[in-house]
């Protein structure tokens, strides 16, 4: 998801250079959304194993 993120973050930077005001700021927004999605999931990923390792890493 992190790549997906990227990808449209390099889509709004080319398309801000050739004055694509629509598409870039479209891509931006995406590139925000996927990012925050990426870091919630991660953040959840890392409780879920910091609570699994407290029970011997058995689930």
């Amino acid at each position: 998801m992190l790549y997906w993120a990227v990808v449209f973050f390099i889509v709004a930077i080319i398309a801000a250079i050739f004055g694509f005001g629509g598409i870039a700021a479209g891509a931006v927004s995406i590139a925000k959304i996927l990012f925050f999605l990426f870091i919630v999931f991660f953040l959840i990923s890392l409780i879920w194993g910091l609570i699994g390792r407290g029970r011997g890493g058995r689930f």
